[in-house]
């Protein structure tokens, strides 16, 4: 790693300007509005995230909203999809 780098003087060849792609730094900086609420959990529950969040550096809390979010995600894509399949009568015989 101690060899010098050489630059030459070579064309660059065709350059072509990249469409910004990147989010702004307020779409970055987005939160959430929050709402504190009192929850009684199982102590196991806590113990596990607890010790989860500390295997990944982050704090406990955040990762017990991030599955509820990500729980409501999901349980609401599955009711927009139910809702909006064509519902079939029913033959009485």
């Amino acid at each position: 790693m101690s060899a010098k780098i050489k630059y030459t003087d070579e064309p660059l060849g065709e350059i072509r300007v990249v469409q910004d792609f990147l989010p702004s730094p307020s779409e970055l900086a987005f939160r959430e509005e929050g709402l504190k609420v009192t929850l009684a959990l199982s102590k196991k529950s806590v113990e596990f995230f607890k010790a989860e969040a500390s295997r990944h550096h982050t704090q406990y809390q955040r990762m017990i909203r991030q599955l509820l979010d990500v729980y409501v995600d999901t349980q609401s894509h599955a009711l927009a999809r139910r809702i909006s399949r064509p519902t079939r009568k029913r033959v009485v015989g």
